[in-house]
């Protein structure tokens, strides 16, 4: 594995867990940006769940013998469980008050630990902290999650999934909800973390130090479609904290919705100005335009301009 060990210094109060499922040489990637932070961890922790590849049965034996990386590993395999049951694994495994968490086919940036690590011992009520993240694969993008305390995460998740988090606070909460297997365990554990927690938050180093992989089958795609069942899921699981903050979480939720409606009514403007033909689904809005959520207006603004 090519390292850059110059000038590292080691973490003595910072594990990291990577979960890992038939992913190939993509775990050597997670594994090697690890290895080239400026701040290394004290241990990697890998839980492999359930791998049947042989390649990346491999490759993770491969990594257990590999005396490049500078930092003691541990490869944890155990039957296939789904993410939420592999990072209860490996986090129960740690031994240090902090756990960062990733992705066995995501990467980290060399300065990720030390800037995001930074902000959670500067900021006590701060329970977790993750940063902004650049997407590679099939989109190329910066997408800038906020952070923020339970009444912003009530609308939507609003850290990655790859964070670090106080191993006292996962232990409090009760870990990751391992029923969840379709999606959406990262936004519900946040949510169970800032529960148990009153008056703490989450925090964001708003810099590009997670490159995210993205890929039309990806288990964060999939659970798109399965999106209304899960906040319904999560809004059952979490009711107190709704009821507490209904108003926050229904305008946090509104707001999305208007910059979306925004976004395509300035899209269909583009498509007239242009003289383009409108898709099906644009004409289908501006013959018949919702009522009660904004629609009907933005239709009316729509063929104002062309009067």
């Amino acid at each position: 594995m090519d390292i850059n060990n110059d000038k590292h210094y080691i973490s003595k109060d910072i594990e990291a867990v990577i979960t890992s499922f038939n992913q190939g040489s993509m775990i050597l990637e997670a594994v090697r940006s690890l290895c080239n932070q400026t701040t290394l961890p004290a241990r990697i922790i890998i839980v492999d769940d359930g791998s049947t590849d042989k390649n990346s049965i491999n490759i993770l034996n491969n990594i257990k013998l590999d005396s490049n990386i500078p930092v003691p590993v541990t490869v944890l395999q155990q039957p296939n469980g789904g993410v939420s049951a592999a990072r209860n694994t490996g986090i129960r495994r740690a031994q240090t008050p902090m756990v960062l968490v990733l992705d066995g086919d995501d990467r980290l940036e060399p300065s990720y630990i030390e800037q995001v690590s930074h902000i959670l011992r500067d900021n006590p009520s701060m329970i977790a902290a993750s940063s902004w993240m650049h997407t590679f694969g099939v989109l190329d993008a910066t997408v800038c999650p906020c952070g923020g305390n339970i009444a912003a995460f009530l609308a939507r998740n609003c850290c990655p999934a790859t964070h670090i988090l106080r191993r006292e606070v996962w232990k409090q909460c009760g870990g990751y909800d391992e029923s969840m297997r379709c999606g959406f365990e990262d936004w519900d554990f946040f949510l169970s973390m800032l529960e148990t927690m009153p008056d703490t938050h989450i925090g964001i180093v708003e810099r590009r130090l997670i490159n995210y992989r993205t890929a039309p089958a990806s288990s964060n795609v999939k659970s798109m479609s399965k999106r209304l069942n899960l906040m319904h899921f999560i809004i059952e699981k979490h009711i107190n904290a709704y009821r507490e903050h209904v108003t926050e979480a229904i305008l946090g939720i509104e707001s999305t919705s208007i910059s979306r409606l925004y976004g395509w009514e300035s899209e269909i403007l583009h498509t007239i100005n242009i003289k383009h033909t409108l898709s099906k689904v644009s004409d289908d809005f501006i013959e018949h335009p919702s009522y009660g959520d904004g629609g009907m207006a933005a239709a009316v603004r729509i063929a104002s301009s062309h009067k």
